[in-house]
């Protein structure tokens, strides 16, 4: 299962910000069993614990964080800073706000580090367009049936047969735990199906053990898996980011 530390970040803080959860409840939620150091809050020296960060949002005047999830030749939502640019790349994603940013990196089992960004001087960035849930959600269905003709045509379930149980499994309800207890359950219905489908990309982008795919099947599934990715990707950030209206 692909962890989004950073979408937990920004869905609670989100929450805590606008009166929706508690501060204890959404510091308990972000961090579970790990233990979680932040490095780089403005205002600070060292590293501090995860609660200073949720703290200090509040006085910085932030109202809400943003998750994003930036790949190489898309960085939409990210603002232009290097040492942001950077990071998040490396980690494949980051809570932004309009004053700082978080980009998580686990270095033990059970200990989680985070890199804040200061954004007082940075430009802001134009936000992500993000559909609504109806539309990254018929975004999902388009991009999966278009993959699984092309997965189904290089036999992938021959040598991988959790690809097609997976994909079979997407018209099931999927708990997804985690958010906010007033979150849409459409945005909790799209998370679940993503973080499935990230799974689908994982086993289907892998070697094949005693069975590899030739350079040409290799160049169609990668074609056929790109527009699935992004859909993905989108879908993850729009239901990590939905918000009460």
């Amino acid at each position: 299962m692909h962890d989004f530390p950073a979408g937990r970040l920004a869905v609670w803080s989100t929450a805590w910000l606008t009166g929706r959860t508690s501060y204890d409840e959404a510091l308990e939620a972000v961090t579970g069993e790990q233990s979680h150091r932040v490095l780089g809050l403005p205002g600070t020296t060292g590293a501090v614990p995860l609660g200073w960060a949720l703290t200090a949002l509040r006085g910085l005047g932030e109202t809400r964080l943003r998750l994003v999830l930036p790949v190489p030749g898309d960085l939409r939502g990210l603002p232009a800073v290097p040492a942001l640019t950077a990071a998040a790349l490396e980690s494949g994603q980051a809570a932004v706000g309009t004053r700082v940013a978080f980009v998580p990196e686990p270095v033990a089992t059970d200990v989680l580090s985070w890199t804040a960004v200061d954004l007082s001087a940075a430009p802001p960035p134009a936000p992500p367009v993000e559909g609504t849930l109806r539309a990254v959600s018929g975004a999902l269905d388009l991009a999966v049936g278009d993959s699984a003709r092309t997965l189904a045509g290089l036999d992938l379930a021959r040598w991988n047969p959790e690809v097609p149980t997976l994909l079979a499994g997407l018209a099931r309800g999927t708990h997804t735990p985690g958010l906010p207890g007033d979150h849409d359950q459409l945005a909790a219905s799209v998370l679940g199906r993503a973080q499935r489908l990230a799974r689908v990309l994982d086993l289907a982008m892998a070697d094949a053990p005693g069975a590899a795919v030739n350079h040409a099947q290799a160049a169609r599934r990668d074609a056929a898996l790109r527009p699935l990715g992004q859909a993905v990707r989108e879908a993850t950030a729009a239901a990590y980011n939905w918000v009460p209206r």
